[in-house]
């Protein structure tokens, strides 16, 4: 017999109900605004609660561009790996999952560079930095398995490459000229780079 889920209590609702709307608020303020213009203040008081509790959900600004960020990046990647299993072709199939991701993180660009830093240098002690690198390791693995499917890539080897794919993208975002270059110049450099490591 199976048990039917439990509903949550009120409190949990409540908390819940608070990080939905610190959420939308920070996210919508950092795509208008920017996360360097955007005070925590200013998302406290549009979430409609105190600055205090604000930092019971995220201690810091990094860590609310982190609780924003990861939300749109796993959507990304979901989008990503479901493209890639109808994409003949190993490298094709590896860049329908890069895709989605560059382009998540190129909506607003500073905020882009900003949440690859924060996956890189903020408290990893932290749940929202814990999530976003949790991610990371997701589109690893999905990298991962797309490599496995060339017979020329033993499973040791597509763990490794898809590393490398990983600090390709990586690098491809957050570098100094990745801020002006476009999206279509971005994903056409993680092809080159890609292309060069791939089994010939």
């Amino acid at each position: 017999m199976t048990l039917a889920p439990q509903p949550l209590g009120r409190r949990e609702r409540n908390k819940q109900d608070k990080l939905e709307r610190i959420t939308a608020a920070a996210s919508e303020l950092f795509a208008t605004q920017g996360v360097d213009e955007v005070t925590t203040q200013q998302i406290a008081d549009k979430a409609d609660i105190g600055a205090g509790t604000l930092f019971l959900y995220a201690k810091t600004k990094g860590e609310l561009l982190l609780l924003v960020q990861n939300t749109h990046y796993a959507s990304a990647l979901a989008t990503g790996r479901a493209a890639a299993e109808k994409t003949p072709g190993t490298l094709d199939a590896v860049l329908a999952i890069v895709r989605p991701i560059v382009e998540c993180n190129r909506v607003q660009v500073d905020n882009g560079r900003t949440y690859l830093r924060e996956m890189v240098f903020g408290d990893a002690s932290e749940p929202h930095h814990a999530e976003a690198l949790r991610i990371v390791t997701e589109t690893e693995q999905a990298v991962a398995a797309i490599l496995g499917r060339d017979e020329a890539i033993d499973d040791a080897r597509a763990v490794t490459l898809a590393q490398v794919v990983s600090s390709i993208m990586f690098l491809s975002m957050a570098g100094g000229a990745a801020r002006l270059a476009s999206t279509e110049e971005i994903i056409e450099s993680i092809r080159g780079q890609i292309t060069a490591i791939m089994p010939r």
